[in-house]
């Protein structure tokens, strides 16, 4: 009996094509890769008295973020954030999380000016580049998101 040769094994890279698997199911999605931040301060100045504040409580914030291609694996943020009481101005503020992510938002900065550029810049309907965010970026945005961030100009409603 012959034995065929075994077929040999080829890594792929990046820029080399990787043909996509098609999801029918959610629970089918592969599970984001955590990535762990930490905003958690003891002590920040009030933002209106500018008087030391004591935190109050501690709180964890997930996001969705740009993914990685070569595992295939969305990424996703948890940060971990502090709230903080001023007892001189009675107020409650959180640590500054607007470098990473607008107010209420669950993507990041990142994703919305990939999204906006994909379907201003590329021309792209909002359908197509709800895959193509998908496809080449590991990152899943509903299309309605996109138009509202588009027809937003990128701000976040009031």
């Amino acid at each position: 009996m012959k034995k065929t040769p075994p077929t040999p094994k080829v890594k792929l890279g990046p820029g080399e094509y990787r043909p996509d698997i098609a999801f029918t199911k959610p629970e089918d999605l592969p599970k984001a890769k955590v990535i762990k931040q930490r905003r958690n301060y003891e002590h920040l100045p009030c933002p209106q008295c500018g008087k030391s504040a004591f935190r109050d409580k501690v709180f964890t914030r997930q996001l969705h973020d740009v993914g990685d291609l070569l595992s295939g694996r969305p990424h996703e943020l948890h940060i971990v954030y502090s709230q903080h009481y001023c007892s001189v101005c009675d107020k409650y503020f959180n640590a500054d999380l607007s470098d990473v992510v607008p107010p209420r938002g669950h993507y990041t900065h990142r994703v919305m000016a990939l999204a906006m550029r994909v379907v201003v810049e590329d021309g792209l309907p909002y359908r197509t580049a709800s895959w193509h965010l998908w496809r080449d970026h590991r990152v899943f945005v509903p299309f309605a998101t996109i138009q509202n961030w588009v027809e937003a100009g990128g701000k976040k409603g009031e």
